[in-house]
């Protein structure tokens, strides 16, 4: 009947090798896809396992200097909540002076209490600016 139709039954599906009860395919080596990308992860947890004992041992060769370089790189990762609320923030976020991320309701320095001391930084863009012109006293005559 399923010639008349023009049907045919799956070729290729095996029940799958870990006996779960679900159908794999040559492809995934007779795995599901569950199966399949367990199986994967497992290769990828071995082979960065081994990426690490090689690394490792090149690091222990490289001089101390190559070292001291490495380590002054801060993590990596901008944040994404406000500091003061915890509130999700995306790309609206607002970066203050004093290195932190705030939401909107957080962002001016009132509202979360900044340590960056505005006036000094003031006072020094006023000196670097506007530098004192003194002139030459004058012999009195």
């Amino acid at each position: 009947m399923a010639e008349e139709h023009g049907f045919q039954a799956a070729e290729g599906h095996f029940p799958c090798a870990n006996k779960c009860g679900f159908f794999g395919s040559p492809a995934t080596l007779n795995l599901c896809s569950k199966c399949f990308r367990n199986h994967r992860m497992s290769e990828d947890h071995s082979n960065s396992a081994k990426s690490t004992v090689e690394n490792s041992f090149l690091v222990a060769s490289s001089s101390s200097a190559a070292r001291s370089t490495v380590e002054n790189y801060p993590a990596a990762g901008k944040p994404n909540r406000c500091s003061a609320c915890r509130k999700r923030v995306g790309l609206s976020g607002f970066n203050c002076r004093c290195g932190t991320t705030f939401c909107g309701a957080h962002r001016y320095p009132e509202q979360h209490a900044c340590p960056f001391d505005y006036k000094a930084v003031g006072r020094e863009a006023i000196a670097r600016a506007h530098p004192v012109v003194k002139a030459d006293k004058l012999e009195k005559i």
